[in-house]
């Protein structure tokens, strides 16, 4: 397979996950929802002291985000194993891992980005600075991607079991801890005016090794499951 073909199997598989998400759209607007109204409770929960708003931001929006990009992580292989579309996937020529990356990206497309835009607007409740904004920006849109590669592994493992979903969600969210930790550190660094660079390039050097392996984890998991 040269690499054209590899990149027209990967654009066809997203823009098919694409399609099927716009069939769907009352499951996208339930995560933007989910996001909106966990963040936004914080506020009204805490009360008006805007010191105390400032420091718990990042935290709060970054698990927002987390437990947000989670809800549609048990649809991500289950709709498609179903209809039998995905043992079909497995018996192509066509390498299975390719075709999971571009329903990895096709998830954080649908459930990460809009989370990623969304965040500067919610965190303008909290008082944070303009600069704060850009960094809890620019670490959800590194950050969001890990969550969706590391979530399809978790999903793979899970498919087809009774309660896969609690189980999903102890198979991922401690895999999640190290993005989280750095994520939200990133802007802390930011307000007491250290560098923010070692925090977002740790997690930078997450998705790169998350984008080279995680494909084949999630691809082999899915064989084990199908078996």
């Amino acid at each position: 397979m040269n690499q054209l073909s590899v990149f027209n199997l990967l654009q066809l598989m997203i823009r098919r996950d694409l399609l099927l998400a716009m069939r769907r759209r009352a499951d996208v607007l339930t995560i933007l929802v989910f996001f909106a109204l966990v963040v936004s409770l914080f506020p009204l929960g805490v009360g008006p002291e805007m010191e105390m708003l400032r420091k718990m931001a990042p935290g709060v929006l970054w698990v927002a985000a987390l437990l947000a990009s989670m809800l549609s992580l048990g649809r991500l292989f289950s709709a498609d194993y179903l209809d039998g579309t995905l043992e079909q996937m497995m018996l192509a020529p066509q390498s299975l891992s390719v075709l999971v990356l571009g329903k990895m990206i096709a998830h954080w497309l649908v459930s990460g980005l809009p989370l990623v835009l969304m965040a500067p607007v919610l965190g303008l409740q909290f008082d944070m600075s303009l600069p704060g904004l850009l960094v809890l920006m620019f670490g959800l849109l590194i950050g969001t991607p890990i969550l969706s590669m590391l979530g399809a592994i978790g999903a793979a493992l899970t498919l087809g079991l009774r309660g896969g979903g609690v189980l999903l969600s102890l198979l991922v969210l401690p895999l999640c801890i190290p993005v989280l930790i750095f994520g939200t550190g990133a802007v802390e660094a930011l307000a007491s005016g250290l560098s923010v660079v070692s925090n977002l390039s740790f997690i930078a050097a997450l998705f790169m090794l998350c984008l080279v392996f995680t494909p084949w984890v999630a691809a082999q998991a899915l064989r084990i499951s199908m078996e």
